[in-house]
């Protein structure tokens, strides 16, 4: 382990960091690095928030992300753990797949798969092709909206729905532009186009995709290798009850509570889910935490499968036009070499009752559609309900606006920034290096 992650001394942190999430947890890092003290409150005795690998039966699962991008702020954090030999990589030219029309067919991630894919037809290839011909995304229609106009219905329906809306679970017809397609839209603004956006990564840069990948013992080898680096300074089963200013005669400081105590900081950051940030924040700014009250969550269900199958590739996402409850599944054994493992997601906003139904239905409903898909038999290893999984980014995101929290509370979560473990750490680093700035003047 380098010297930046080496254990911190006594001294009163300079920076409360609320949820021990990889977020969190990250950020602490990133301090570290920067010479800053902090402590993360974790409610739980378990770090890493929606993070988490079991094994079960024999079979190591994952019960939320299923794996990450290896970016080179990921991997400098890993080495920095030196837990860089139980990094799991993933040839990136494995394919990915839309079931429509009761067939697997080829996302086309590069132009050799385009050429060749029959999720779209050549008029529908066509049609995509003439989006620099498009005007640029209206922050006020919907996701839907924007990407049929800008590519065509064919390539909507066959390919951006069931990516797009069954990667984050969410229909595309309620997730307003101005919140769901932000990234999407600066992007645009940049190259000129999506699709010139597109090129210019899969052609013309000499940079390569960071691989996805794991860890040998699962995901969750990562936020635990950094709670176990920084042990000193995460307090687990310590839920944060409450932040206030540190009296009128210490401008700028504030105080955190937990059921333990207070300690005084110079700053807050929060990582918490939206719900729990508003209840964290209510005595400080009572407005924000009503905004962040009304935040919709999208419900998840995983279903792990074991099944003999035969597959070789990301895996599947349904097309939302199939008579399927099924959104997707992931091939984890084809992936990371787990022994015949599958997961399969349910519910999201299309099918938001999905979390209520018992076990053996949810079981006996992503089995079914599995042996459908594949041909194969499978059976269940594990329901895992996730009841906030993704923002929903629907309307209820317009109450972001009214989220106004004093200088020296800052929101870090994945409702405020872009979702995703490595937009995680990027915007972990960007904090870290604001934060430290300021902290030194």
């Amino acid at each position: 382990m380098s010297d930046t992650t080496a254990a911190a001394d006594d001294a009163d942190p300079s920076v409360a960091i609320v949820g021990g999430g990889f977020t969190g947890l990250s950020t602490l890092h990133a301090l570290a690095e920067r010479g800053v003290d902090a402590a993360v409150y974790e409610a739980t005795d378990e770090v890493g928030g929606v993070i988490k690998s079991r094994e079960i039966e024999g079979k190591l699962l994952e019960v939320g992300p299923q794996r990450l991008r290896m970016t080179d702020a990921i991997r400098a954090m890993v080495t920095d753990l030196d837990i860089a030999d139980e990094v799991v990589t993933v040839d990136d030219d494995l394919p990915l797949f839309v079931y429509a029309d009761g067939k697997l067919r080829e996302v086309p991630r590069s132009l050799s798969a385009f050429r060749r894919t029959d999720l779209l037809s050549v008029r529908g290839k066509l049609r995509l092709l003439a989006e620099p011909l498009t005007d640029p995304i209206g922050p006020d229609e919907s996701a839907q909206d924007a990407f049929i106009r800008k590519f065509g219905a064919e390539a909507y329906t066959n390919l951006l729905s069931p990516i797009f809306g069954g990667t984050y679970g969410s229909d595309p017809a309620a997730m307003p532009a101005e919140h769901a397609l932000k990234p999407m839209m600066g992007l645009e603004r940049q190259k000129g186009s999506l699709l010139r956006a597109a090129l210019s990564r899969l052609v013309f840069s000499e940079e390569e995709t960071p691989p996805a990948a794991s860890f040998e013992s699962g995901l969750q080898r990562l936020p635990s290798a950094l709670a176990e680096a920084y042990a000193d300074r995460v307090q687990r089963e310590t839920p944060v009850t409450g932040i206030e200013r540190a009296g009128s005669g210490a401008d700028g400081e504030w105080l955190v509570h937990t059921e333990d105590g207070s300690q005084r900081v110079d700053h807050v950051v929060v990582t918490t889910p939206a719900d729990t940030t508003a209840d964290i924040v209510e005595g400080v700014d009572a407005e924000s935490a009503a905004a962040l009250r009304e935040f919709n969550y999208n419900p998840l269900v995983l279903v792990h499968l074991e099944s003999a199958a035969r597959a070789d590739g990301f895996g599947y996402q349904v097309r939302r036009t199939e008579p399927m409850r099924t959104l997707g599944v992931t091939w984890n054994t084809s992936l990371f070499d787990r022994d015949g493992v599958y997961t399969a997601f349910l519910g999201g906003m299309h099918d938001p009752e999905a979390i209520k139904r018992d076990d053996e239905t949810l079981g006996e409903t992503a089995a079914e559609e599995f042996r459908r898909v594949m041909g194969v038999d499978a059976e269940v290893l594990h329901v895992e309900r996730m009841p906030r999984a993704f923002p929903a980014w629907d309307d209820s995101w317009a109450a972001i606006e009214r989220v106004d929290l004093p200088e020296g509370i800052t929101l870090a979560t994945n409702y405020t920034g872009r979702m995703g473990l490595p937009s995680r750490v990027r915007e972990a680093r960007r904090l870290a290096g604001e934060l430290s700035n300021s902290i030194s003047e």
